[in-house]
């Protein structure tokens, strides 16, 4: 079984190679290829690299598939006794990765 666990945008991911994530957004266009290098652990055939606290020498190839929008989040904020409401919503922009392989 081939994994990395990944730092993107301040998040630890597990990627496998053949696989879609949702990260947070990057600019560039879909069929972008994007070589991410935080690369925190790798394992490949049961053999286990950890670096401290990157690899320098391992990076994921991923290509932007799409970038798409999150679920809604509703925020509604109420002042009690001032009958003072504010409802909000919010969006996150993502991007979808596919992840071709890790080397």
């Amino acid at each position: 079984m081939n994994y990395a666990i990944v730092d993107v945008s301040g998040r630890q991911v597990w990627m496998e190679p053949g696989k879609f994530y949702d990260i947070n957004y990057i600019p560039g266009n879909p069929g972008d290829l994007i070589n991410l290098n935080r690369v925190l652990l790798v394992c490949k055939n049961d053999l286990v690299e950890i670096g401290k606290p990157c690899l320098s020498s391992r990076f994921v190839k991923t290509k932007i598939v799409k970038h798409v929008n999150s679920q809604k989040l509703t925020i509604f904020k109420i002042k009690p006794k001032k009958n003072a409401r504010c409802k909000k919503g919010h969006r996150q922009k993502l991007t979808r990765l596919l992840v071709e392989d890790i080397f």
